[in-house]
């Protein structure tokens, strides 16, 4: 099993306000408590987009297996660890490995019959991981509750994975008009290859709905096809504007301007869920339908 979180961008604006785009790797069973954390922007791969032998290679390379085989008790934490032999003496991993294969039998009986991947990739879900890019300005209330000894064990080491990579990186200070754009390899100005500074927001746009620079084939997109995807997700009706939210610039401030405007921030009904910072879905044209 793994557990992964990789910083993508990482920024922080003269108001010392850090803003961070983290690609994770996870159990796909944890993903609904990582759901519940509103002030994240997130995209995850999908079910119904991964084809059926590319994640069935996935879950029989790295399968998801319990980190902690919790004892039946009252209550949602299991205290104790159970090992005791299933069945007629089959140890614990054995049985969960023979789960595995007989969703991956079936997957593969329901692929064959013609099914499409969005019916035949929920058998696998069990046994398979999750690559989710969030981005956010404020982490604490997340490692509050996640990093706590309650917490589920998968969640717990995925919450460490996130607070170590944060704890480890110096964000880049950036100003207003410098986006922080997370799969573009330089924040300031335009990644090789692109014509304009906007190019490159739709380019991280596009990479965000994947969560990687690559397709959901495991292929590197060219800067076009890129950018043949963001037009798809933004001109459809209603258009699909979360991959959106992962760019942002910083907001202008000015103390004086509470007295005048109500508030200290230029433009506050653009934040979004974050804070001090513009984001780029607030900026589209009927991004909430």
């Amino acid at each position: 099993m793994t557990i992964t979180a990789k910083i993508i961008a990482d920024s922080i604006s003269e108001q010392n306000i850090r803003i961070t785009s983290i690609q994770c790797r996870y159990p796909k069973f944890i993903h609904g408590e990582f759901l519940t954390h509103r002030q994240f922007s997130r995209n995850s791969s999908s079910s119904r987009a991964i084809p059926v032998e590319r994640l069935i290679k996935d879950v029989e390379d790295d399968p998801v297996i319990p980190s902690f085989w919790g004892k039946n008790q009252k209550g949602m934490q299991a205290n104790e660890e159970c090992d005791e032999l299933i069945n007629q003496g089959i140890p614990r991993e054995d049985a969960w490995i023979a789960a595995r294969d007989h969703a991956i039998k079936f997957a593969r009986m329901f692929n064959n019959a013609g099914y499409h991947k969005q019916i035949v990739n929920r058998l696998l879900e069990p046994f398979c991981h999750i690559n989710t890019i969030v981005t956010a300005t404020e982490w604490s209330n997340f490692f509050a509750l996640r990093l706590h000894k309650d917490a589920q064990p998968e969640m717990r080491m995925l919450a460490e994975a996130i607070f170590n990579a944060m704890q480890f990186n110096k964000p880049t200070l950036l100003r207003p008009g410098e986006w922080h754009l997370p799969y573009c390899p330089d924040v300031h100005g335009k990644p090789s290859g692109m014509s304009t500074n906007d190019d490159a927001i739709k380019v991280s746009v596009a990479r965000g709905a994947r969560c990687s620079y690559l397709t959901q084939e495991g292929k590197t997109p060219t800067i076009e096809e890129d950018l043949q995807l963001y037009d798809r997700l933004i001109s459809s009706v209603p258009l699909h504007a979360s991959p959106a939210e992962h760019q942002a610039m910083p907001d202008k401030f000015e103390k004086t301007w509470a007295e005048l405007f109500g508030d200290e921030w230029a433009r506050p009904e653009l934040h979004g869920n974050f804070k001090g910072w513009i984001q780029y879905r607030k900026l589209l044209e009927g991004e909430c339908q």
